[in-house]
């Protein structure tokens, strides 16, 4: 998973994004972060599934 910085940093900018709003360098950090919380999420979820033994 991503690291904590990055998490905290991905929540910041969300809870700014309501209250006040982003600048265009904030929504493209916003943006760029998510795609790589997104891709490790799915790496992660993937290692899970093909883990996963189907016993019968």
């Amino acid at each position: 998973m991503l690291p904590k910085e990055k998490l905290d940093r991905i929540n910041y900018l969300a809870r700014k994004a309501k209250k006040e709003g982003l600048t265009e360098e904030e929504k493209k950090e916003q943006k760029r972060l998510r795609e790589e919380y997104l891709k490790e999420f799915k790496k992660h979820f993937r290692r899970q599934l093909e883990s996963i033994e189907i016993v019968d």
